[in-house]
């Protein structure tokens, strides 16, 4: 899909209508970015994001293995360009706005992770994101072979033998199992969005959370949770009228019987009693 940095509510709309991806998930970071920077020009991370693809591609010939592409990645990301984890200000919603982490080169798990996918398919390794409650870490493959990646700690590779114990950056265990679980483009651009949104909640910032939800349904429209999610905050702001029209959505996408769709027709029936 084009970059089109003059229009990135329509990009992220195409791309929502585009499915789970892949995608350029950097480009797509980026446009989320640029919607909290409005009137920020956009061509210095362009360029930026063109020069890392490019210096990776150079460097991932080299590399006869999954192994020696992570590192080549990690010299790149981490040594060169100095990107590395916030642990300072976890925090801070700079740490998820791409814009302010090519600035200021710290960031998130998540945030982070997405500049090395962005590198290593540059390379033309195959790389995923992993599911990992309070973290993010990446797959890469090279041929037969394949490493992961913790993007947060200076792009280190993990011991797969070890997930099992791997704790998150906040302190939380989780069995192995739950730790490697691929995800597709849109979800790591979600994992994106809602730590932007939980922040937003937490600081009882209603009117960004909204917006943050609505933003996220650009990119996944199909996702039931993501409008039962929208018509809740709704709910707290008194748009009723919005909430309801969310809450339909949401049935029409859950599987009847299921626990999303159940919650959906209940707030909905709560919401007709409201206005009658």
């Amino acid at each position: 899909m084009r970059l089109l940095p003059d229009d990135p509510v329509e990009y992220l709309r195409r791309l929502g209508e585009a499915g789970d991806g892949p995608h350029d998930v950097a480009g797509a970071a980026l446009m989320l970015s640029a919607l909290d920077n409005p009137g920020r020009d956009l061509d210095p991370y362009i360029d930026h994001l063109g020069e890392l693809a490019e210096q990776s591609r150079r460097e991932g010939r080299h590399a006869a293995d999954a192994e020696r592409g992570a590192q080549a990645l990690a010299m790149l990301l981490a040594g060169k360009y100095g990107y590395d984890g916030d642990r300072l200000f976890y925090g801070d919603p700079k740490n998820a706005d791409l814009i302010s982490v090519i600035d200021r080169r710290r960031g998130l798990p998540v945030s982070l992770g997405i500049l090395y996918l962005h590198a290593a398919r540059a390379a033309s390794f195959r790389a995923s994101g992993l599911y990992s409650p309070g973290h993010f870490l990446l797959r890469v493959e090279v041929g037969r072979t394949e490493a992961l990646i913790d993007p947060f700690n200076g792009g280190g590779t993990v011991d797969q033998e070890s997930l099992g114990v791997l704790p998150s950056v906040r302190g939380i265990r989780r069995h192995r199992s739950e730790a490697i679980r691929p995800i597709d483009d849109i979800e790591v651009l979600l994992r994106l969005g809602n730590n932007l949104k939980l922040r937003a909640t937490e600081a009882g910032d209603l009117p960004r959370a909204l917006a943050l939800a609505k933003r996220m349904l650009l990119i996944a429209p199909k996702r039931a949770e993501l409008w039962i999610d929208l018509a809740q905050l709704h709910e707290q702001e008194g748009e009723l009228g919005a909430a309801g029209n969310a809450y339909s959505a949401c049935l029409a996408l859950a599987q009847p019987g299921a626990p999303l769709h159940n919650e959906a027709a209940l707030g909905l029936e709560v919401l007709r009693y409201r206005l009658n």
